[in-house]
């Protein structure tokens, strides 16, 4: 298992850009620089618009940005889907019940390589 990241590396990234709170507030539409650090200090994650339009400030992927909160949301769907697989292969074989194990091994296969 990879070692555990931070839940978010916007302070790092803003701070390597020579950007102040203001200045990705501003660019992220909001008024103040409190949004941004109640982000940057993980007291609060942000909305889907906002997490990439942190994505396009930071020219870096919302995966990277969000490092440790995408590595726990990553290993509870890994879980569910060995759940669902355990759950699906009691059902009866069926060429849906076959694609659906495929398609949660493959799910559990790639998350297992991150």
């Amino acid at each position: 298992m990879p070692s555990p990241q931070l839940p978010n590396y916007l302070l790092s990234n803003r701070k390597r850009l020579a950007l102040s709170q203001e200045e990705v507030a501003f660019l992220l539409g909001t008024r103040s620089g409190a949004r941004v650090c109640r982000d940057e200090r993980f007291t609060r994650e942000p909305s889907l618009e906002t997490a990439l339009a942190y994505e396009a400030i930071f020219q870096k992927p919302v995966r990277e940005l969000f490092g440790g909160l995408y590595q726990r949301i990553e290993g509870e769907v890994a879980d569910r889907a060995k759940a669902l697989g355990i759950k699906v292969d009691s059902e009866k074989a069926t060429r849906q019940t076959d694609r659906t194990r495929q398609t949660l091994t493959s799910i559990i296969t790639n998350l297992s390589l991150n």
